[in-house]
């Protein structure tokens, strides 16, 4: 019979990335301690290690960068646009 494969809580693999992040322990250490794989300890350290800066951030700045990045799409629409229509106004001009 096939084992089912077991799920952590949030908190779980949080508790777990900060006993990594602190390095008091060694990851099998941890792992034996949480009864998971070294393997989960590593990654969930790696997700908290990426994830850190986004905290410190305002929260008015993720959607500030979104709103940047979306007018520059749109400027690069509007050049090629105006681009093409330079080219072609002689279709337009009687």
């Amino acid at each position: 019979m096939a084992r089912k494969r077991r799920t952590y809580s949030a908190s779980t693999k949080a508790r777990v990335a900060l006993e990594a992040i602190r390095e008091r322990k060694t990851v099998a250490q941890i792992a034996s301690q949480y009864k998971t794989g070294a393997t989960n300890v590593t990654k969930w350290k790696q997700v908290a290690v990426s994830r850190l800066p986004e905290l410190f951030q305002s929260p008015g700045a993720a959607d500030q960068d979104k709103l940047i990045d979306a007018l520059y799409e749109q400027i690069g629409r509007l050049q090629v646009e105006v681009a093409w229509l330079k080219k072609n106004e002689r279709l337009f001009v009687d």
